[in-house]
C-alpha cells in the first residue's frame, strides 16, 4: 500500500509530528484543522462562524494539494469546544458544501488547539 504525505502552504503547517494529510489509493485522509491563517498562524476571530469558514477554506486547501475538493468529501468529524455554537457552526458548513451532504459527526470536547472554537477532519476521494 502506497502512502503519499500532502502538504501545502495554502494552509497552515502542521503544529505537530503529523501531515496536513495521507494519500492511499484513491483516499485522503486529513488532519484535524483549526481556524489558523497560512500566512501568520495565528487563531482567526474567537467568533465560531469566522473560525468555521477558516477551516473550511485551511481543508479546501489541503484537498486541493491532494487532488481532491470539498465536493469530494465522503465524512467529516466536527469537533466543537462549546456544543452550543452548533448552529451557528451548522450555517456555514451548510453554506459551504451546498447540496453536497458528506457524513458527519459532531463531537464536544472540553478544549481544541491553540484555543481554537472548532476543529474538522474528513476524508475525501480524490478526483
Amino acid at each position: 500500500m502506497d502512502l503519499r504525505s500532502v502538504s501545502t502552504e495554502k494552509a497552515p503547517k502542521a503544529i505537530g509530528p503529523y501531515s496536513q494529510a495521507i494519500v492511499t489509493g484513491d483516499l485522503i485522509f486529513t488532519a484535524g484543522q483549526v481556524a489558523l491563517d497560512p500566512a501568520t498562524g495565528e487563531l482567526v476571530g474567537g467568533e465560531i462562524k469566522l473560525q468555521t469558514a477558516r477551516v473550511l477554506d485551511n481543508l479546501a486547501a489541503v484537498l486541493d494539494a491532494a487532488g481532491s475538493g470539498l465536493d469530494r468529501v465522503v465524512k467529516c468529524t466536527v469537533f466543537l469546544a462549546d456544543f452550543a455554537e452548533f448552529a451557528a457552526m451548522n450555517e456555514v458548513y451548510a453554506q459551504r458544501f451546498g447540496q453536497h451532504r458528506p457524513a458527519r459527526s459532531t463531537v464536544g470536547t472540553s478544549a481544541l488547539p491553540r484555543g481554537a472554537r472548532i476543529e474538522i477532519e474528513c476524508v475525501a476521494v480524490r478526483r
